[in-house]
């Protein structure tokens, strides 16, 4: 995963609402994409950066997609952010 192609994905609102209806477990592309008014390109375009960026699992079982939040990958922008954000001052150690 890249940092940028995550922060990337994580720019577009309806990319991040995704990942918000992700924290209840995983869902079908169609359940997601049922909370949204757009077009299933539009949708598939979303999935597939979430998908580049590492940021989401997926899972085929017969003609459904199952997502889900790949974990890993969210900790480590949570860590990258804190150490970008976090309450070191200029100086200290890590």
């Amino acid at each position: 995963m890249a940092k940028n192609e995550a922060f990337d994905a994580l720019a577009h609102p309806t990319r991040r609402e995704i990942l918000r209806l992700l924290r209840g477990g995983e869902k079908t592309a169609g359940e997601l994409a049922s909370r949204f008014d757009m077009s299933k390109p539009s949708m598939s375009h979303h999935f597939a950066v979430l998908k580049e960026a590492g940021l989401v699992r997926t899972r085929r079982e017969g003609q459904q997609i199952f997502y889900s939040l790949d974990t890993t990958v969210v900790q480590d922008l949570m860590t990258h952010l804190w150490d970008l954000f976090g309450t070191r001052k200029p100086g200290e150690g890590p």
